[in-house]
């Protein structure tokens, strides 16, 4: 059985404005831990706006092909949350530091 051990971080500017819309992520990383090579692992970002206008995510984009996130392409209202997930594929082994880079308004 072959291992690897991965990570993906969460790249989420937070610009404070006035007025606007305002991203809040629950957690910056998430360790996989070890996991076999070949399964199908993901994980789950909560992202909140804290702000007081919609918030949309135009472009989430993984540092490579291997990391792909998934979101709904719905605005964020004020106050609300909506989740990103992240899946990793797992075709190499060894110690794996990929991030997640989200463009938002």
């Amino acid at each position: 059985m072959i291992f690897s051990v991965a990570g993906v971080q969460l790249n989420a500017q937070q610009l404070q404005l006035q007025d606007g819309a305002v991203m809040t992520v629950d957690k910056d990383v998430h360790d996989y831990g070890e996991i076999d090579k070949g399964s199908d692992p993901f994980c789950e970002f909560l992202i909140t706006n804290t702000g007081n206008e919609p918030l949309i995510i135009s472009n989430a984009k993984g540092s490579c092909g291997c990391t792909v996130p998934t979101w709904e392409k719905e605005p964020i209202m004020p106050g609300e949350s909506s989740v990103m997930k992240v899946k990793y594929d797992t075709k190499r082994v060894g110690p794996i530091n990929k991030s997640v880079t989200i463009t938002s308004n």
